[in-house]
This record gives structure tokens, sequence and C-alpha cells, in this order.
């Protein structure tokens, strides 16, 4: 009897624990799927922030209430091959090991636009390699379920842009004191290259070597502009070859 009973037990905790799962993997799946539609009231970086002490300053707009050039910007300085991927590109993840074993250290980068909106959006901002496995299945789950729009439309929402700024809008009139959508060229390229490093680098004060970045970053706009179809249209690709702003 005393042998039957702690089995019993075993098999009672191993069915909580496969429901318990259950219902995260559901839990996860829904909210994923009402994310589409409705934008995340905060996420898990945002309540390490507060947690922390800091005050949040976040504010969601529409892809379209933002600078023509800063998705551009973005894609060309984080994941050029945005529009073509599967949430996760492989190339590039094989580069940042082979980068990583070269200099006997744990790999760095790799990370898609569509990997970053997982992380942002469920996961922490340590690095680790736990995360990183988990961001992959999160991003094809993503991109399974939202079109390629609404992926950057919510990394640039979700984003941090320094201490306690979140989203595009809110990193906008903290550091140029206008709109998201009023951003000239210049400025939204020193958005996109601060987002590596959102607490050590202000778009608002750049330095030598992000003025040098967002240089880069800009020419490589052009080409990118037409591996971009998926969210930046014609008119912006026009955008993209013609006169540069700022």
């Amino acid at each position: 009897m005393g042998a039957k009973r702690p089995a019993k037990n075993r098999h009672l905790w191993l069915r909580r624990i496969g429901l318990a799962v259950l219902l995260i993997m559901a839990g996860l799946l829904l909210s994923i799927v009402a994310f589409r539609f409705v934008s995340p009231p905060i996420t898990p970086v945002m309540v390490a922030e507060r947690l922390s002490g800091r005050p949040l300053n976040y504010r969601w707009v529409p892809l379209e209430a933002m600078a023509r050039d800063l998705p551009l910007a973005v894609i060309a300085s984080e994941d050029g091959r945005f529009c073509v991927h599967w949430g996760v590109d492989w190339g590039a993840v094989k580069d940042a090991v082979k980068e990583a074993r070269k200099r006997g250290r744990g790999f760095r980068g790799a990370s898609t636009i569509t990997m970053q909106t997982a992380k942002n959006l469920y996961l922490w901002t340590d690095r680790s390699y736990v995360r990183k496995v988990l961001e992959v299945p999160l991003a094809y789950l993503l991109t399974a379920l939202w079109p390629k729009e609404r992926v950057i439309e919510t990394y640039l929402n979700i984003a941090q842009w320094g201490p306690g700024i979140f989203g595009a809008e809110a990193a906008s009139q903290q550091y140029f004191h206008k709109s998201a959508a009023e951003l000239t060229r210049r400025e939204a390229l020193l958005l996109a290259v601060s987002l590596p490093a959102p607490n050590l680098r202000n778009p608002g004060k750049p330095s030598p070597r992000m003025l040098r970045m967002a240089k880069a970053v800009e020419r490589r706009m052009p080409i990118l502009a037409a591996r971009s179809s998926c969210v930046v249209p014609q008119v912006n690709r026009q955008s993209a070859s013609g006169q540069r702003g700022g």
C-alpha cells in the first residue's frame, strides 16, 4: 500500500505539471493572437524598469503615424533580411557562432527584429543561451500569426530607447521634442543605431561613433529599400533613393 501511494502522488504531480504547461502554452498562443489586433499594455522589460523605480514613458502609435524613414532605418540597422526570413536568420546565426568561436566567448548578435520583438514582449533582457533558445519558437509563432507590418509596428512601439523610454513616439518626444511622424531622416537614423544599447547611446546627443554608424546605415538604406517591400511601400523606396532629409 505504501509503495503505491508515492507512485500515485508522482503521477498526480506529473499530471498537474502537464496541465500547467498546457495552460501556459494556451495563454501564450491566445496572447499572440490578441496582440495582433490590440497593443500590449505592458511588457516584462517595462515591469523590470518600473520595479527599478523608473517612471515609464510608453506611447503606442500606429506604423502610419511614424516617419517613413524610421522602419527602413531600423531594418537597415538591425535586420536587413527582415522581409525574407521566417523570424530567424540562420545565416546570421551561423556567422555569429563562427565569430564567437574565433573570439573564444559567447556569441552575440544574430537576433532578428522578430526575435527582439518576442524577447521584448515575453522574455527578459539579460543575455543567456536559455533566452536565445526561447526566442526562436516565439519568433516562428509571431511570423506564422502576424503580418510583417504588425511585427515591425510592435517592435517600434515596445523597443526601449533609454531609461524608462519605450516606443518610437516616446523616444521622439524625449530626444527631439516632436512626434514620431515628424522625424527627419537623420533623427530616424540616430534612433535606429541607438537600439542595441538604449541606456548608453543618446540619440539627442550622438557621439562621433553614433554619427559614423548612422552614416553607414544611411548608405545601406537605398539597397535595403528594395528588399523591404513587406513593410515599406513604394513611396518610401522612392524617398530612400531620393533626397536625404535632416
